[in-house]
């Protein structure tokens, strides 16, 4: 059996790493061997915010990188299909790989399926409801078309079925991204918060700050271009955290290339630079940012990620959006974030809840580390009806 999997971006990397280790562990003990191709369509062309992944998570370099980079959404996608087709034809695979919700995997499950070529997707079933996201279009694209869905909940599995999707292709076998977790723990447990701050400082306030203490500081990513793009919505993010959760803890937050230039624009960078309790770092490699998740008092993130990773280790999780894919993630279904947007008022009084909480670790059904090897085994046995 030939398989091509595809990655496109830093949240695929961390979920087919998994993958790549359920291969080569089934090569070992077994004479049916799977030939793996690994395809980077270079949606994420930053070296910075890719190798690390590469390197930390034991990635083997891609077999083929495309070279898409960046470009709007048509662009990405219409340049991945080009290129795609090609590796296709030329390979010939039995089965292509996609996982996740990144550009990459609309264009190569399209493609896959125009070749007559059976496609697996791979944390199928997520659904946010907000045909705005991007990525709520690739999820749909490609689970429409996918011959095998495997979903990491049984909320995703519902969700398949409500679509009509037949049984015999749904596969419920767990988050493929706590395998990446566990995988990690030991590994990220080592790592000295001093350390992560003196390597990927930006505004240096490490030098003055002291020491860290765990449990008490708070961390943050933000991204999203609905919390990043608009002036009238950043700038009282960034104002609650100088004016409010600054004087109470120190605050880490790892700057997205695309928020820095945004607060550049704004004319909010050099007060986000000069605050001495604001700990502004580049994006980090997996294992930083785990250790980070790890040891912080609370999280305030747009991430889809970051809310499985914060359910899995009982860090308070405040989401800065309207809507998530992730409801298993959610305080109400047991896990320990809670929807914020991007309203101050509500991100206020969740804070205020959040760094009185407990940190209670929950572990949803299958999120036991042994995923990827639950998807290979339905790939391998699979039977077309």
């Amino acid at each position: 059996m030939k398989i091509i999997s595809v990655v496109g971006a830093r949240p695929n990397f961390m979920k087919i790493a998994p993958f790549i280790k359920a291969i080569k562990k089934h090569n070992e003990n077994n004479g049916n061997k799977v030939e793996h191709i690994l395809v980077h369509t270079g949606q994420h062309y930053d070296d910075r915010m890719s190798r690390a992944f590469f390197e930390q998570l034991e990635i083997p370099d891609a077999d083929i990188n495309l070279g898409v980079g960046s470009g709007s959404h048509a662009e990405q996608v219409g340049n991945t299909m080009i290129e795609f087709e090609k590796v296709l034809r030329e390979n010939k695979p039995d089965w292509v790989v996609v996982v996740g919700d990144v550009n990459a995997i609309l264009a190569c499950s399209v493609t896959a399926k125009k070749e007559n070529i059976l496609c697996c997707h791979i944390e199928a079933g997520l659904r946010s409801g907000d045909m705005a996201m991007p990525e709520e279009v690739n999820r749909l694209v490609a689970d429409r078309l996918s011959d095998l869905l495997l979903t990491p909940d049984r909320m995703s599995s519902e969700n398949l079925k409500k679509e009509g999707v037949p049984d015999n292709k749904v596969k419920f076998t767990g988050n493929i991204m706590i395998d990446t977790l566990e995988n990690n723990r030991e590994k990220a447990s080592e790592i000295s918060i001093e350390e992560i701050l003196r390597d990927n400082s930006v505004n240096e306030t490490w030098k003055s700050i002291g020491k860290i203490t765990p449990d008490k500081f708070a961390l943050m990513t933000l991204h999203r271009p609905s919390n990043v793009d608009r002036k009238e919505i950043l700038e009282p993010i960034v104002r609650f955290m100088i004016d409010e959760v600054c004087p109470e803890m120190p605050l880490i937050w790892t700057v997205h290339p695309r928020t820095r230039k945004m607060l550049d624009n704004f004319g909010l960078l050099e007060e986000v630079m000069s605050h001495k309790n604001l700990l502004l770092l580049e994006p980090l490699g997996y294992l930083e940012m785990l250790k980070l998740n790890m040891q912080a008092r609370v999280i305030l993130t747009d991430s889809g990620g970051l809310q499985e990773e914060c359910t899995v280790l009982g860090t308070p999780c405040l989401t800065l959006r309207w809507n998530t894919e992730r409801p298993i993630t959610l305080r109400e279904h047991g896990g320990a974030s809670v929807l914020v947007g991007n309203s101050i008022k509500t991100i206020r009084e969740e804070f205020l809840e959040a760094v009185k909480k407990p940190r209670i670790p929950i572990r949803p059904e299958l999120w036991d580390g042994k995923t990827a090897e639950r998807c290979l085994k339905e790939i391998i046995d699979y039977k077309a009806i």
